[in-house]
């Protein structure tokens, strides 16, 4: 009976929640009543209760994908003001397609109902009980004319090119940098492509280090390249076209190509006699040919731990030893900066040389009687 007593008294004090449901009320906005195909749209939707609104919560997830538009999710905020629960959505939207677009979006409200208060706060037996009510609304319809910028790209771009000197030694790696900046729709920028005859290209995938705000996305697109050929050659030009949302017009950013001129290489004499001192140490160059040439990353390799008490040959050897593929030996090799492994660089690009054992062992050799 007691136990009876203390469900009743339970079921009394939690009545008056039901008695006085939340009530709330949603509000939608846009930033934009016209816009361009891909220029980013801001889109946000508030639900405002009457109360702390313990027992609701909301469904509403809009992003998405498609051939009409890509909805991104910018941000998702829940709080208390004046005692009253304040749930915000923030969204960027980017139309791919030009006519009049309807951002209508469905939602469902989630309220709780007494019999998942009476399940979770008196107890009952392990039945099948409804816990929410469920209710399908649409959001308020927002309407965007779309104008066609008959161009994939658009925003306020700008282009700067980092490239190395003009002239470089044979089978050298010639490296170059292409940077994008500014707000725009970075992921539908394609990579860059050069094709050179009897010169070998080294790609790195593009990079983005972008940020989604209610501009749109914010920061920088980059892609780097290392060119080696044995004579002179022209790096063509590369041209992006954009649509300026500034100015309205379509706009071209371009590199227009550079002129290397190749030195001869080393020859045999010079790599037997010339000594590790005599050259300095190139870290832009170890830098490309990490970006660049190899195309892997320098976190791949896992090379130990360096001992203040061993000396250079024999951290060259422990990493040689630790290397499991011949991109990692041409880049510790190219990492050395030593004119004496030259010749091995070139077997190994050229195939002459494809054992890993073999190529090890001679590097070792060489280490062991310098």
């Amino acid at each position: 009976m007691k136990k009876n007593h203390i469900r009743t008294l339970l079921l009394l004090f939690l009545l008056p929640l039901s008695l006085f449901a939340s009530t709330y009320e949603w509000t939608a906005y846009s930033n934009k009543q016209s816009a361009y195909t891909n220029e980013a749209i801001y889109l946000k939707y508030v639900c405002e209760f009457s109360d702390r609104a313990e027992l609701f919560s909301i469904d509403f997830n809009p992003v998405t994908q498609n051939e009409e538009y890509t909805i991104k999710l910018l941000s998702e905020t829940t709080k208390i003001q004046n005692y009253k629960k304040i749930i915000t959505y923030e969204f960027i939207a980017f139309v791919h397609k030009a006519g009049m677009r309807e951002f209508e979006f469905d939602m469902i409200m989630q309220e709780t109902n007494q019999d998942s208060i009476e399940n979770t706060v008196i107890g009952r037996d392990n039945g099948k009980y409804e816990e929410y009510i469920e209710q399908l609304l649409k959001q308020k319809k927002l309407l965007v004319n779309i104008s066609d910028a008959h161009t994939p790209i658009v925003g306020e771009l700008k282009m700067n090119v980092k490239q190395d000197n003009g002239a470089v030694r044979s089978l050298t790696p010639y490296a170059l940098e292409i940077e994008l900046s500014g707000v725009s729709n970075f992921n539908s920028i394609k990579a860059a492509e050069f094709s050179i005859d009897g010169v070998k290209i080294f790609a790195q995938k593009p990079v983005e280090n972008i940020e989604l705000t209610k501009e749109g996305y914010v920061g920088a697109w980059s892609q780097k390249f290392a060119f080696v050929g044995e004579k002179d050659f022209f790096i063509p030009s590369f041209s992006l076209e954009y649509f300026d949302l500034l100015d309205k017009t379509i706009k071209k950013l371009e590199f227009k190509g550079v002129e290397v001129s190749v030195k001869e290489g080393y020859k045999r004499e010079e790599l037997l006699d010339e000594t590790e001192d005599e050259f300095n140490f190139d870290y832009s160059y170890a830098y490309y040919f990490l970006a660049f040439v190899l195309g892997f990353l320098v976190s791949k390799i896992k090379f130990k731990k360096q001992k203040k008490k061993e000396s250079k040959d024999e951290l060259l050897k422990e990493k040689i030893n630790s290397a499991k593929t011949m991109d990692e030996i041409l880049f510790i090799l190219a990492l050395e900066n030593s004119s004496k492994y030259s010749e091995l660089i070139f077997k190994i690009e050229t195939k002459t040389l494809t054992s890993l054992k073999e190529v090890k062992k001679l590097i070792c050799n060489s280490i062991l009687f310098n």
